[in-house]
Order: structure tokens, then sequence, then C-alpha cells
């Protein structure tokens, strides 16, 4: 897959594609072998579960709303206009707690499995069994961390 020449209109994506990931909107923007990048919507109160990219380096910039964020077992919190940096093989989480909508443009370097990922988890929905996809996540090279032990 090589990267042409051109423009990805605004309210468009590649393809025309447009995949629901467990309640959130991702718009495809641009694929190539060496980086992947998606438009994605976060209604209020979803999230992306504490996980491992052990094979690439993800963005997040933010246009609109206020995520939360656990990077390498810190919190941090991330507005419209911030840059979010999440090297390879540490652990993060992405949270929208509050009470809107949370847009913002992701991308991964290098692309490696992740756009064949979300077409295996779309329409999955916000009943699919999470075992399902923490086990199709990591025959993607998207490793799940196990929920925090309480008490």
């Amino acid at each position: 897959m090589k990267m042409t020449a051109g423009v990805t209109k605004s309210n468009e994506g590649m393809e025309d594609i447009t995949w629901n990931i467990l309640g959130q909107t991702y718009v495809p923007k641009q694929w190539s072998e060496h980086s992947f990048s998606w438009h994605a919507t976060l209604p209020s109160g979803t999230f992306v579960p504490p996980h491992i990219h052990p094979e690439q380096d993800e963005f997040i910039y933010v246009l609109e709303g206020k995520f939360d964020l656990i990077l390498d077992g810190s919190e941090a919190i991330a507005t419209p206009g911030d840059l979010i940096r999440l090297p390879r093989g540490i652990p993060h989480g992405i949270f929208n707690n509050s009470e809107g909508t949370n847009k913002c443009l992701f991308w991964v370097s290098p692309a490696r499995k992740l756009y064949d990922l979300f077409w295996g988890i779309h329409n999955l929905g916000p009943t699919a069994n999470p075992a399902e996809v923490v086990e199709l996540s990591a025959k993607h090279e998207v490793d799940f961390l196990p929920p925090p032990e309480d008490g």
C-alpha cells in the first residue's frame, strides 16, 4: 500500500469508510505502509482501555473536548490543540469522562496491522465480548492490559 497524493475532505474518509469501533466513530484519512491516520469521535463515557502498541508510535491531536489519560501509569489531561505522544511499548488508556463529545485525529507509525484490526472489530457494538476483542487485538499487535486489581 503506497500513499498517493491528494486531499481527503474534512467530512469524508478514504473510500467513504466509516467504522463503528465499540461505540466510537473512526474515519480513516490516510493509510500506507509507513503511517495510518483516522479522525475519531468519542461520545461521552467512551474510552479506549489501557493497552500497548509494541510495534508503533501513536499520536493524538485533540480537536474538541477533554481527554483523561493514563500514560505509563501516570494521569494526564489533554484539551483542544494538545498533541498526545504515545511511544511504542508505553501503556496508555484514553477516556472521555466529560459530558460532551470528543473529536481528535489519531495516527500511528508504522501502520502495521491496525487498519485490519479496525475492520475486524467494526460493528461489534457496545455489547462485544471483551475476550474476543482482546484476542483479535493481540493478533493485530495491540496488547490490552488486564484491569487493575481492587484494593
